[in-house]
């Protein structure tokens, strides 16, 4: 593939920020911190969801997305490894780990590890008779991935191992594991938000001169300059890359709605507008993030007025959301109603389609989008927004702009933040001007 940037050592391409990472061991111990507090919040869970007994399935080279949450934060692969915990009334939580392989970390988690050579259908069998669950939960009839995680021969053999009867109780566990998923404990928040910083440093770098200059970096470019910044961190990234361009000249060429994504081809010219979306994979999180930048043309010092008009629009729109509309217990559906009655009150078109997310981009937990509007009477406690919960604060506003003959640019944010009482907070401070290339 023709590439106009030159190669770059790892070091050249290692923002500062990602010193404050921490080595793969420190990750692993923190982490296992965390599991720990996170085991004592599961018996309420499961009882205020009606599940006696919660199975996770991990298949080898087919990772369950709970395993990492569920079990210490590392490989597995024995084939089929289990994971059980069982509401054993006045005992308490009972957890058992039941793998292919051993792993001392397994027993300070677990109260047994159980491992070959006794086959795991019979420790599965023991089990069931024992606790006697009037429910299974497992990762089945979900409306995410996350939920609806167990494969079909996992499934069969769950139910030929525990039997007819047993199979009747199978219910899906998936608002369990929207509400285990989206409950963040305090300790996390540091290590998210060094997440969020090293996102935000790579990004300004990869919308700037030290990547790209005007009339010879193509989108592909950039693009691959975000890659080589991400091995450069040590992290990875969770989804492709983006990037989109506006200019004066020719039409917008949209996708699903949306702006489209630029071809890989796109020389960026003098007078673009570029937009990024990017994100990292960290400490079992993830990041979400969308910046803006202005190419200046020959002559020019600053972004043209009607350029900073758009970008104040969607800030407005960021503030309506996030600080006069947002509380803990509310629907997404409301907030997204009431966001953009007050966006039409104003006069500015919106596009609101903000999502969870933490222990994954996509998170499980109440989103405030033009989807969860249709869900906005609904009573459950997954649908509504829950106190300490993130979010990735994603919109655009489209504003005409003078400068470019009354044609709509497209100001795009993705931000991540947290609920408090009196609203979201970001982890980072937001962008009210455009970064620029000079």
């Amino acid at each position: 593939m023709k590439t106009t940037r030159p190669a770059s050592s790892r070091a050249s391409m290692r923002v500062p920020e990602a010193d404050a990472l921490l080595p793969f061991s420190q990750q692993i111990a923190i982490r296992e911190q965390w599991l720990s507090k996170r085991h004592e919040m599961l018996l309420p869970m499961m009882r205020k969801h009606g599940i006696g007994m919660w199975v996770v399935v991990n298949e080898e080279f087919h990772d369950d997305p709970l395993s990492q949450y569920v079990a210490p934060p590392r490989p597995y692969t024995g084939n089929r490894d289990f994971f059980v915990f069982i509401d054993a009334g006045s005992e308490g939580l009972k957890k058992y780990a039941i793998t292919g392989y051993t792993e001392e970390n397994l027993a300070r988690f677990f109260d047994a590890p159980f491992t070959e050579p006794r086959p795991p259908a019979a420790t599965l069998r023991d089990l069931y008779a024992k606790f006697k669950p009037a429910t299974v939960g497992l990762g089945i009839r979900g409306t995410r991935g996350q939920t609806r995680s167990l494969g079909y021969d996992s499934y069969r053999f769950l139910a030929e191992t525990l039997g007819p009867d047993a199979e009747k109780t199978f219910v899906s566990a998936g608002e369990l594991v929207q509400e285990y998923l989206d409950t963040r404990i305090p300790e996390e928040m540091e290590h998210y938000r060094t997440a969020v910083s090293v996102t935000e440093a790579i990004v300004k770098r990869a919308l700037s001169n030290e990547i790209i200059t005007p009339g010879k970096t193509t989108v592909g470019d950039v693009r691959r300059a975000l890659f080589d910044m991400l091995w450069a961190a040590g992290v990875r990234t969770w989804f492709q890359p983006d990037l989109r361009v506006q200019r004066a000249s020719g039409d917008v060429a949209t996708s699903r709605g949306f702006l489209a994504v630029a071809p890989e081809g796109t020389v960026i010219e003098r007078g673009d507008v570029v937009h990024i979306d990017f994100g990292i994979s960290y400490m079992g999180f993830d990041t979400d993030w969308q910046k803006m930048a202005y190419v200046l043309k020959t002559g020019e010092k600053e972004v043209p007025a009607g350029l900073k008009q758009a970008m104040a629009n969607s800030n407005t729109l960021q503030d309506a959301l996030m600080k006069r509309h947002s509380r803990p217990g509310a629907t997404g559906g409301s907030v997204f109603n009431a966001t953009m009655a007050e966006m039409k009150q104003r006069g500015i078109e919106a596009m609101i389609y903000s999502h969870p997310i933490g222990a994954q981009g996509h998170g499980l937990g109440a989103s405030i989008d033009f989807r969860s509007a249709l869900r906005s009477d609904t009573t459950a406690q997954n649908s509504r927004l829950r106190n300490g919960s993130y979010i990735s604060i994603e919109l655009n506003t489209a504003t005409p702009v003078p400068e470019w003959g009354g044609k709509k640019v497209f100001v795009m944010f993705e931000d991540d933040a947290h609920l408090t009482e009196s609203g979201f907070t970001f982890f980072r401070p937001r962008q009210e001007q455009f970064y620029l290339i000079r």
